[in-house]
């Protein structure tokens, strides 16, 4: 099962790299999305192209990303759903903005979700985290001690998360 992962704000599908090839190295094949900066919403379109011009149905591939990446993807399982998606870092809220929270569609993603968050993260407060991934159809939460947005420190551990997760979508 392939799966397709956008960056953060302010990365590129290079700055995905180290996602890309620790899953190639685990055997899943990866494609990094490139995706306009902006609202979230107005690049889910631009990430439904990447994974059409991949020649993979929507519905068989895991899609997914960094932060703001993760973000569109999420977006755009609300309206064809996935074989699975996967949040690395969800931006949840803004940094010191935990009362304006971006999890609004969260209840109508119908696919399986992996989240991969760190526990320090200032763009998804731990406890608002938990209490949201309820609102989630199917969901399982990874958190890591004393580590920020971004999982660079525990990168082989939630590597091993995601290779899990996809395998699990890939059995019949």
């Amino acid at each position: 099962m392939d799966v397709f992962l956008a960056p953060g704000a302010s990365g590129t599908v290079e700055t995905m790299r180290p996602y890309l090839d620790g899953l190639a190295r685990r055997g899943i094949e990866a494609h990094g999305v490139s995706l306009p900066r902006g609202k979230a919403e107005a690049a889910v379109a631009t990430y439904r192209a990447a994974v059409a011009a991949a020649g993979i149905p929507l519905a068989e591939a895991v899609i997914g990303g960094q932060s703001y990446g993760g973000r569109v993807a999420s977006l755009l399982s609300t309206e064809e759903s996935p074989a699975g998606l996967l949040l690395v870092c969800y931006p949840l809220h803004r940094p010191g903005h935990a009362d304006d929270l971006r999890a609004d569609h969260w209840p109508q993603v119908r696919c399986p979700t992996l989240l991969l968050s760190g526990e320090a993260d200032p763009l998804a407060r731990i406890d608002l985290l938990r209490r949201e991934v309820n609102s989630l159809a199917d969901a399982r939460l990874f958190t890591f001690p004393n580590v920020g947005h971004g999982l660079g420190p525990v990168l082989e551990a939630a590597l091993d998360r995601m290779a899990e997760f996809v395998e699990e979508l890939a059995r019949p």
